[in-house]
């Protein structure tokens, strides 16, 4: 059974009399394992397409389904429930807690799952030591520059190890060495625990490891390669 499935996926937008259309019938099969990401200009629909395979919207017509559960027959709180034990996200908001440490922040989805805090606390740590953030560990968001804050995101979704990734632009404001430490880590969890990864890049660096890259334009697929 394949991870993600969309189906004849249309996004309307409405609002002051306007109508946008972001996506127009989109068809994407994903299955477990993937390494793949979505590519196209600004406006094309990626972060769009990201949003409703993740359950944060819905879409106007057409099915969207992640992991066999059909996500617009659930309520808001099912599909939190989704996100929460099979779903991690990269999105271009960190949603990082101020009152949290960076650990705290990173370990924050164990603590929803119930994992024991020492166990957490584990992960956690190893998530930002792989991603060159071990020494701040203990600062709170607001000590951190842009790219750091970016990073405890990134570290929060991989210390779920969860089914599958989506993220979008995961390595937009990174430097080189970090963009490329976290490129090293996507790949040790896809190849060595078999998290499935869909991802949105402008980034040459990380479509060089890429397996599939599917081309969006317009709010359709236009085309897709295979490496």
């Amino acid at each position: 059974m394949p991870i993600i499935e969309a189906n004849r996926v249309r996004k309307v937008y409405r609002g002051d009399g306007v109508e946008t259309v972001a996506l127009r019938g989109v068809d994407l099969t994903v299955e477990a394992g993937e390494f793949t990401a979505l590519v196209g200009p600004s406006g094309s629909g990626k972060s769009t397409l990201l949003h409703l395979l993740a359950g944060l919207d819905l879409p106007t017509e057409g099915e969207v389904w992640v992991g066999g559960v059909w996500l617009s027959r659930l309520s808001r709180s099912e599909r939190a429930r989704v996100r929460l034990e099979r779903i991690g996200l990269v999105f271009q908001a960190y949603n990082l807690l101020p009152v949290l440490t960076a650990l705290e922040n990173a370990a924050l989805i164990l603590e929803f799952r119930g994992v024991p805090k020492a166990e957490r606390e584990r992960r956690a740590l190893a998530a930002l030591e792989a991603l060159g953030l071990k020494e701040k560990a203990g600062r709170f968001p607001r000590q951190l520059s842009g790219g750091e804050q970016q990073r405890v995101a990134v570290a929060r979704a991989l210390a779920a190890e969860p089914l599958l990734i989506l993220a979008d632009e995961p390595t937009a404001n990174l430097d080189s060495k970090n963009g490329l430490a976290l490129i090293e880590r996507m790949k040790a969890l896809n190849r060595e625990q078999g998290v499935t990864f869909l991802f949105s890049t402008h980034d040459p660096r990380l479509l060089e490891h890429v397996k599939r890259i599917v081309r969006l334009e317009d709010g359709a697929i236009v085309g897709e390669e295979w490496r």
